[in-house]
């Protein structure tokens, strides 16, 4: 059973296109929905690749002010060693 709300792909979405899918970290631009993506690697998909982050670890509380738009790497590092509420690996970058 999911922790994550019925809506939560809708709510993503409205996220990442508020921050005109940037990371809100680092700036990275990420890939949008239908841009070409044929030319990059698997690498590079995965890193343009736009997440929505929890700050209080609560994939429940979907409050604009508790979400944020970061690319795959920002949002790794802040789960770094375990401290968020995902499994190892599931945000891994390969």
């Amino acid at each position: 059973m999911s922790r994550y709300t019925q809506d939560w792909n809708e709510i993503a979405f409205a996220i990442k296109e508020k921050a005109n899918w940037r990371c809100s970290k680092c700036g990275m631009q990420c890939i949008r929905p239908g841009d070409e993506t044929a030319k990059l690697t698997k690498s590079e998909r995965a890193a343009r690749t736009l997440t929505v982050h929890h700050w209080n670890r609560d994939p429940q509380d979907n409050r604009v002010g508790n979400l944020a738009a970061l690319c795959s790497g920002c949002h790794l590092s802040y789960h770094y060693l375990g401290q968020g509420n995902v499994s190892p690996g599931q945000l891994s970058l390969f």
